[in-house]
């Protein structure tokens, strides 16, 4: 499923390509796609209405038009957005397809239709439930040490599986909830409430860390519009510090990653870098060192 990183992507791909176009005329080929929604009402309500404003709201993708209506997309595991021109054939699983006024069309796929699409008021997005319960954003003022602070405290989940709640930690899925511990030195194992205010920081720094980098090295996904065939995903670019790297060495230690189960989701981690008890783990580190050196002595 797309993360914060790749969903930033999907946006930034459909504001350069259809930001500003009139959608003439929309077709629904499966109705069960629309989420509050009928087919009759959104294609009547979105005919003639321009697209002012394409954003995201965790993995929401937020579409909003000049007549005051917004349409709120979820990818899920394998929706994604095709933009093709005319005499172009229809790729395959196109559930939904929207007419624009440059003779283009918008066409949304997906191959195990879990995405999800719905219309409503503007006015009315702030007081959805899936939104109004949504976590701040982690780049906004909103997520700070204060709030990462209080919220840690109110939890006796681990870390890893607190991390992954998008009403108290937005953004991290199980790809760069992994990524961000590993970064900030701290076991995947360890209870949220117990979490020192020291480690705390780190933490916070490494969830801003690891999204930005994301973002910035064009996420795990390649966004082309244009590509009717597949999915996003295919990239054969790795940047993953522990992610799926069972069994190889940690690019900091050069331990072993390890990968055990939370929540039935694996969890990656490596055990010298990431120790529970960080003072334990150095002591013991002296300790191994030292009858290292008395065996070689003897």
């Amino acid at each position: 499923m797309p993360e914060l990183p790749e969903v930033e992507h999907v946006v930034r791909a459909l504001s350069r390509a259809v930001l500003g176009r009139r959608i003439l005329a929309a077709e629904i080929k499966l109705k069960r796609l629309l989420a509050g929604s009928s087919p009759t009402s959104l294609k009547r309500k979105l005919r003639g209405a321009r697209i002012e404003t394409i954003r995201r709201r965790g993995k929401y993708i937020v579409i909003e038009f000049d007549n005051q209506q917004l349409l709120l997309v979820h990818l899920r595991m394998t929706g994604k957005f095709v933009c093709l021109g005319a005499d172009m054939p229809l790729p395959p699983y196109a559930h939904v397809v929207f007419y624009l006024d440059d003779d283009r069309r918008l066409v949304f796929c997906d191959m195990r239709q879990f995405g999800r699409m719905r219309l409503l008021p503007a006015k009315a997005f702030s007081t959805l439930p899936q939104i109004e319960t949504l976590a701040p954003e982690p780049f906004s003022d909103g997520f700070d040490m204060a709030y990462l602070l209080e919220t840690l405290s109110k939890s006796r989940r681990s870390l890893k599986q607190l991390l992954l709640d998008q009403t108290r930690i937005l953004g991290l899925g199980n790809i760069y909830a992994s990524e961000a511990l590993f970064l900030a030195r701290i076991s995947p194992m360890k209870s949220a409430q117990s979490l020192s205010r020291q480690r705390a920081t780190r933490l916070h720094e490494a969830i801003r860390a690891i999204l930005q980098e994301a973002i910035d090295a064009g996420s795990t996904l390649r966004i082309d519009l244009t590509e009717a065939n597949g999915s996003y995903f295919g990239t054969t670019e790795r940047f993953w510090r522990v992610y799926e790297r069972e069994g190889e060495p940690c690019v900091n230690c050069g331990r072993k990653i390890r990968r055990i189960v939370q929540g039935g989701r694996s969890t990656y981690y490596c055990p010298r870098c990431q120790k529970i008890n960080e003072k334990i783990f150095h002591i013991s580190f002296f300790i191994c060192h030292w009858w290292i050196h008395l065996a070689v002595q003897c």
